[in-house]
């Protein structure tokens, strides 16, 4: 079953990457990014996490919480961050219970081959828990952007627009 824009996100509870139990609804009342990727330290998520990691602040400032989601281990999740200095939340989903919960782990072509993994997707929740926006096609460069345009965030002045 696919979720839907309005719909409650749903709750889960996992290990974040200093292997402490997370659960998402500690975030009620806070907008969130939620973005599921598909493996730490690859080009595409290593993109994505940087975008999101350039704006955090200004994210932040505006009410967001950012929340990253692989199948990726603790340890992977330690070594990543470091390496490229991100500042927020990256779930380890080792059992892949949260991505099956989001609809999000499916099967994946590539070079041929069929096989199963990560859509890479983003849900932002408003602060009453609700789906707001889901996107799939993302932009991995450029995807703080993608989210400002639909959340009508000026990153540079790091303000609503409307």
């Amino acid at each position: 079953m696919a979720l839907e824009i309005g719909q409650e996100a749903p709750d889960f509870e996992a290990l974040d990457h200093e292997g402490k139990p997370f659960r998402l609804s500690s975030l009620k009342g806070k907008r969130i990014i939620l973005y599921f990727y598909p493996k730490d330290d690859t080009p595409g998520c290593t993109n994505e996490a940087i975008s999101l990691s350039n704006y955090y602040d200004c994210f932040k400032k505006l009410g967001y919480e950012i929340v990253g989601v692989s199948t990726d281990s603790v340890e992977s999740h330690q070594k990543f961050r470091k390496k490229y200095n991100i500042p927020f939340t990256l779930i380890a989903d080792t059992n892949k219970e949260v991505v099956q919960k989001y609809g999000v782990w499916g099967e994946k072509k590539r070079f041929g081959k069929t096989y199963f993994g990560i859509n890479r997707t983003t849900f932002i929740i408003d602060e009453n828990f609700r789906i707001k926006h889901i996107i799939k096609k993302v932009d991995t460069k450029n995807h703080a952007q993608q989210i400002a345009k639909l959340e009508n965030i000026n990153l540079e002045k790091c303000e609503f627009t409307n």
